[in-house]
């Protein structure tokens, strides 16, 4: 499917606001990825996809955990982790995505994981970064990801992290394995 298909598809899924948010993330995805030298279409059509369970009913997505057996350690975590494999197993069984890479970048994008490819880690960083995105330190990681995407991919995991510290959150382990593959391969 084209840009404008992919969009009108996902625009009825979500608020206005996460619509907004899905075009940042996208336009962010494209130049990142030619920056970094990644197929900018593979990146357009994550970025596109990654949110749009976001707003599905949290029963619903658990189901479609058990019932596909797929990443079945997200069960109990909520909308926040639930909606990347759910909308990567859309991607797949409703707009017919096959490139497994795109399909790891939309389920891992609020997660990451250890040994994470380009395109993961362009999803990931776009996601935080992407314009309408306005927190403490956000100009700090764009900054970063115009000159390096390993350390930008290292800063906003640390942004991540400190965030649910902070706020006295859960960490998911896949989060934890990300951070300590990204802490591995710096310290080497």
């Amino acid at each position: 499917m084209e840009r404008q298909q992919l969009l009108a598809a996902i625009k009825p899924r979500m608020p206005e606001k996460r619509y907004i948010h899905t075009q940042g993330v996208m336009h962010t995805a494209i130049a990142l990825a030619k920056r970094y030298d990644e197929d900018p279409s593979k990146a357009e059509t994550a970025a596109i996809l990654h949110d749009m369970a976001k707003y599905e009913d949290v029963t619903k997505m658990e189901d479609i955990i058990r019932r596909e057996n797929l990443d079945l350690s997200v069960i109990g975590w909520g909308s926040e982790l639930l909606h990347g494999p759910i909308a990567a197993y859309y991607a797949q069984t409703q707009f017919g995505i096959t490139d497994q890479d795109v399909l790891n970048a939309i389920h891992y994008h609020t997660t990451g994981r250890a040994g994470m490819s380009k395109l993961e880690k362009i999803i990931f960083v776009a996601d935080m970064i992407e314009p309408s995105r306005n927190y403490p330190g956000v100009e700090r990681l764009r900054n970063k990801a115009q000159k390096n995407l390993d350390k930008a991919m290292s800063a906003c995991v640390r942004h991540s992290l400190r965030f649910l510290i902070d706020t006295k959150q859960p960490i998911f382990p896949l989060t934890l394995t990300c951070y300590n593959d990204i802490m591995n391969g710096e310290n080497k």
